[in-house]
């Protein structure tokens, strides 16, 4: 709660969390990752969010976003360099697609890169980015041929002290205050043309590949969001009485935790079923979009009861679900919002 008010990023908390395995996840242990798989993950993301909505989001950011498209499109000396630094938690990573008008229009986008001998040069914005001031490494799609060409944006490594790298406004949010959001600013920012990513022009398709992971990670950021408000909900239910019995007795409130508890259990269904296709390395674009829509509508939906069973204590930061309910909102919204998810999902029961 002091973190939240103070919108404080616990830096010191994500290199401990590192030494724990928790920022390298899915990296192998040759990269000095935990090595683990798509459930594990969702277990931890769940696990957190469970307590904070913040840090659950900027390590499902840390993970699935920078550290992944490292690991997924990286070349083997970008690896060896950049993902032991990741997975350890000695350094936390950004990833840059999102822009001021190009949010969910990301083929749009204004950011550019100009190719100038061995470098390419960097102009523009990013906005909206987890980390965007404080993480020292930054994966960053910027344009590179023609708008709305999906084969015109490449991905760049780009380091904090990169000369023209710079960080923009902070973001004073209603919710996830603790997770940091920030522009990220680029002015005749120079990257060798080793740090990119694949091949040029390839960074638009690897992005969409990265979100079907990044899904996933909202998914179980929202589950645990939605557990947290659960439980809290079920201790406050057995122990505040009126009218001489605990209100738990009551159909109106019984109903309401009979209600969330199926919404969530519902929700980790999809959750883990997207992450099961995910460790196999198959397709899981509808699942995924399933999942986060789903577990993150239920979020708000589930939060929201939480605060109507606490009454007039569930509006006051005395106790957690006032908090969960602001957390809950961003994950509606974040990495693809739910009018998003729903236009894949139709897209993809249209093939077939």
């Amino acid at each position: 709660m002091e973190w939240d008010e103070a919108q404080y990023f616990p830096m010191d908390l994500f290199h401990r969390m590192g030494e724990q395995g928790f920022l390298g996840v899915l990296v192998p242990e040759q990269y000095g990752g935990a090595g683990l798989g798509y459930q594990e993950y969702i277990t931890i993301i769940d696990e957190i969010a469970r307590v904070c909505g913040s840090i659950g989001l900027s390590v499902a950011a840390h993970n699935s976003l920078c550290t992944n498209h490292i690991l997924m499109f990286g070349n083997e000396d970008q690896k060896q360099k950049y993902l032991p630094l990741l997975a350890s938690g000695q350094w936390i990573g950004a990833w840059g697609l999102t822009e001021p008008n190009t949010g969910s229009d990301a083929m749009r986008m204004q950011c550019t890169a100009i190719p100038d001998g061995d470098y390419w040069v960097l102009n523009g914005t990013k906005s909206w980015i987890t980390h965007g001031k404080s993480g020292h490494v930054a994966v960053v799609i910027a344009r590179t041929g023609e708008l709305l060409d999906s084969r015109g944006m490449t991905a760049f490594i780009i380091e904090r002290d990169t000369p023209g790298f710079h960080a923009g406004k902070k973001e004073n949010k209603l919710g996830m205050r603790a997770s940091e959001t920030a522009e990220m600013i680029f002015d005749n920012c120079r990257v060798h043309k080793s740090l990119i990513l694949g091949e040029p022009g390839e960074g638009f398709i690897q992005a969409m590949k990265i979100l079907d992971g990044g899904r996933i990670s909202i998914a179980s950021l929202a589950l645990g969001i939605a557990k947290g408000a659960y439980e809290a909900s079920v201790k406050y239910a057995r122990e505040r009485h009126q009218f001489g019995q605990p209100i738990a007795n009551f159909q109106g409130i019984s109903f309401k935790l009979a209600d969330m508890a199926t919404r969530i259990e519902a929700a980790e269904l999809l959750t883990r079923q997207a992450g099961t296709l995910k460790d196999a390395g198959m397709k899981c674009t509808r699942q995924a979009a399933m999942a986060k829509y789903y577990a993150s509508e239920i979020s708000v939906q589930v939060s929201t009861d939480a605060v109507q069973i606490f009454g007039g204590y569930g509006y006051t930061k005395d106790f957690p679900v006032e908090k969960y309910y602001r957390d809950s909102k961003l994950c509606t919204i974040g990495e693809g919002t739910s009018e998003i998810q729903k236009l894949v999902i139709a897209r993809e029961a249209l093939k077939g």
